[in-house]
């Protein structure tokens, strides 16, 4: 199971890296200043950064905790950013971004209690 969460992690987080590129080029020369820009390039930077950590982490993780916590994290940026890309590409609601938005602030903690943990 570890050997599967440290590739999905890893492999999850360089496509969400990729995908930030793409679509915040997108923004920057694709769709004009306002609101939906506005709104691509935030969905870009947190899934560019939050894809850049799991890259990161995912080996390393030692805990069940911290691993959990990568999880998470993975689930609050999909909803985050998803949710901020779907509004400008499908016309949908945003009401999913609040609730990623929650997850990525417990991800990061549980992240921190991880270090606190005794490592076997």
């Amino acid at each position: 199971m570890k050997d599967f969460a440290v590739r999905a992690q890893g492999s999850a987080g360089a496509l969400l890296a990729m995908l930030a590129i793409g679509f915040s080029a997108w923004a920057s020369h694709g769709l004009g200043p306002g609101r939906e820009q506005h709104n691509v390039l935030m969905a870009c930077l947190y899934a560019f950064g939050h894809g850049a950590v799991l890259v990161a982490l995912a080996p390393r993780v030692l805990s069940g905790l911290a691993r959990t916590a990568l999880w998470v994290l993975l689930l609050g940026v999909g909803l985050f950013s998803g949710s901020l890309l779907a509004a400008v590409l499908l016309d949908w609601s945003t009401r999913a971004a609040p609730l990623g938005g929650m997850l990525l602030m417990l991800g990061w903690l549980l992240l921190s209690l991880s270090h606190w943990q005794r490592q076997r």
